[in-house]
């Protein structure tokens, strides 16, 4: 469905009865990166909130340059979307850059947030704080950060270079598609340049926002992730002022819930209902 906010207008999957998950994406997906979740949590009594973030997939791609895509304007985004849809609160999972918005909108709003699932990206100084492994892992952040520089290169070749970026990713050539639409790979780009430019990435650290007290914390990480290192996830607990779970899933990539989809449905279905 299309649901017209007051900037832009965002393809929602709503499916399910019951308490409310919202479920969101990162780079550089769309709302199908839940698919596998949405029937199983249907099935377990819960209604399913997936949204394609603006610049990504079929949701709008507002003109303005990074600044229309800085993470707090989709945080904004999904507030409204929630007011849209008559939902108070509700169990929110995040995945990649959906992670780090979604701890914005837990830090935020935590009254709106019954729990918080962040799946591969831990808190921001958890990863700032795992060391040089992680940094080199994070090398292509400082690619995405110059425009025009970066859009060449990963589509030269017919996106060889992004096809090789993607590596695993089960919907690589799905995505590839996706992103040869005029602006579109601009459009995604620009929540890393809007969110993390160089000086968020070295300069000096500002003090940590923990996650509030009220909102419970899972996060999970992956073995196979090539972007991030445990550390960077299991750290996060010193983050969290409330109640921490960390969970690992063997034998998954960067993309988790696409790889491993039963033991990611097993999580997150243990931790809904323990919090509901």
């Amino acid at each position: 469905m299309r649901v017209e906010l007051s900037e832009v207008t965002l393809d929602v999957e709503v499916s399910g009865e019951g308490p409310a998950v919202l479920l969101v994406h990162g780079f550089p997906d769309s709302h199908q990166l839940w698919r596998h979740q949405v029937p199983a949590l249907n099935a377990a009594g819960f209604r399913t909130v997936a949204p394609t973030l603006r610049g990504f997939g079929a949701s709008d791609r507002p003109e303005g340059g990074p600044a229309a895509y800085h993470p707090g304007k989709h945080v904004g985004d999904l507030v409204e979307l929630l007011g849209r849809l008559d939902l108070d609160r509700v169990h929110v999972v995040g995945h990649d850059w959906g992670s780090g918005i979604a701890q914005a909108l837990t830090q935020f709003f935590p009254d709106r947030v019954r729990s918080l699932s962040i799946l591969s990206v831990g808190h921001l100084a958890s990863i700032r704080s795992a060391g040089w492994e992680q940094k080199q892992r994070s090398w292509y952040m400082l690619l995405f950060q110059l425009a025009g520089v970066a859009e060449d290169w990963l589509t030269r070749d017919d996106f060889a270079n992004l096809r090789d970026m993607l590596g695993e990713h089960p919907d690589a050539e799905d995505v590839i598609e996706t992103l040869r639409a005029p602006g579109a790979l601009t459009a995604a780009l620009d929540i890393y340049r809007a969110g993390l430019p160089a000086e968020v990435q070295f300069g000096p650290e500002p003090p940590a926002v923990p996650l509030p007290e009220t909102v419970p914390v899972m996060g999970v990480w992956s073995t196979g992730d090539r972007f991030l290192t445990e550390r960077s996830m299991s750290g996060t607990g010193e983050y969290v002022a409330g109640s921490w779970r960390y969970e690992r899933v063997e034998d998954a990539g960067h993309w988790l819930q696409l790889d491993q989809p039963e033991k990611v449905n097993e999580l997150l279905l243990s931790f809904l209902k323990e919090n509901s």
